[in-house]
């Protein structure tokens, strides 16, 4: 008996491990270029008009790279730097070259409670300082958790501005309920006023800011190329990590609906759909733990042109998605084992950088 039941033990040891391994084929026909060097946390970076690099890191620090050197900007807000919480997301403005605004997320200690939650900021940058700086929003209320700040910023072709918070480990209050920040995504107009169109601005007590809900922790977010509707990722806990694409006032069902499990194995829900809340356009399980996203929209990548980029934290590699008819049809592995993928900008040269931690950024070339 003591024999039957170790091998079990043994079976069932070797069916959880098998589980927690990534399936996805490595793809040998490309390489990289180490573009920036010795970075920590590239959490977020966009290009300048002149094809400089303005890079987020974590830590609180922002780096302006510019013909191999590399300069720190000053003036940058405090950060609350702890967890998964600092130095977040960086957007330029589309209309950048005229009003020089750049739009910054970052978890602030702002306010009253102790800890921090998410913010978003816009600024301008003059002699390697940023100056005229506009908290627009700030979520509510601070925790000393250290999960789940989001945050991605993308605008749409109407000048609106998105932008995503996660749930800060509260997951059975914030996500579901509209009247509190967290596990959303929000839509402001680009001076941080509320849009008289957001879905729950009539809606009593409502986060007015508020464009979609029932997320938990978002860190990729990105415009089709074609469509030009708004894809998202975010983590599941264990499996589930999730791509939907976000409509106004629709809930994403976190955590109702998941087609993940607790970290200990337990379950967290039986339902993995509900009728009102959105089914993912596509899940992992096991979880990759993604960061970062983009399409591929240039012609530099012959095939792969369309593709959808994700990075993977958990298994350190580029997620080369194949889409067809709106559905993920294959993945494989760019950038195998070179670290934990963050961040994720289609330059303007066409060609794909990804921000890698401990490393820096690299250029992705196809052979």
């Amino acid at each position: 008996m003591k024999f039957v039941r170790q091998s079990l033990f043994f079976i069932s040891f070797l069916s959880l491990y098998a589980c927690a391994q990534d399936k996805n084929p490595v793809n040998t026909e490309h390489s990289y270029e180490l573009v920036v060097s010795e970075l920590n946390n590239p959490w977020g970076f966009t290009f300048l008009p002149d094809g400089s690099m303005l890079i987020n890191e974590k830590a609180g620090q922002i780096i302006h790279f510019k013909n191999g050197k590399k300069t720190t900007i000053k003036n940058v807000p405090q950060v609350y730097n702890r967890g998964q919480g600092g130095l977040l997301d960086i957007k330029l403005h589309p209309k950048y070259e005229s009003n020089g605004w750049i739009y910054i997320t970052y978890a602030s200690s702002e306010g009253t409670d102790r800890g921090g939650n998410t913010a978003l900021m816009r600024a301008q940058l003059k002699d390697n300082a940023l100056i005229n700086k506009e908290v627009l929003y700030k979520a509510s209320p601070n925790t000393t958790r250290g999960q789940h700040f989001g945050s991605r910023i993308v605008f749409d072709d109407s000048g609106y501005i998105y932008f995503t918070i996660g749930e800060r480990g509260n997951r059975d209050v914030n996500p579901q309920d509209i009247t509190r920040d967290g596990g959303k995504v929000y839509r402001l107009h680009d001076d941080g006023s509320i849009p008289d169109d957001n879905p729950f601005i009539n809606h009593q007590n409502a986060k007015t800011a508020i464009y979609s809900y029932g997320h938990r922790n978002p860190q990729g977010m990105v415009i089709h190329p074609e469509t030009r509707e708004i894809w998202t990722h975010e983590h599941g806990p264990k499996g589930g990590d999730e791509i939907n694409i976000v409509h106004a006032g629709k809930n994403y069902g976190w955590p109702v609906i998941t087609y993940g499990v607790n970290y200990s194995g337990t379950r967290i829900t039986k339902e993995t759909e509900r009728k009102g809340m959105e089914q993912p356009l596509h899940y992992w399980t096991p979880s990759i733990a993604p960061s970062g996203m983009e399409f591929i929209s240039s012609d530099k990548y012959k095939g792969w042109k369309g593709n959808l980029l994700v990075g993977s934290l958990k298994f350190q590699y580029l997620d080369n998605c194949y889409i067809k008819d709106g559905k993920v049809i294959k993945e494989e592995r760019l950038l195998d084992g070179l670290g934990r993928v963050r961040s994720i900008n289609q330059g303007p040269d066409g060609y794909i950088y990804v921000g890698i931690e401990n490393l820096g950024i690299v250029k992705l070339k196809k052979e």
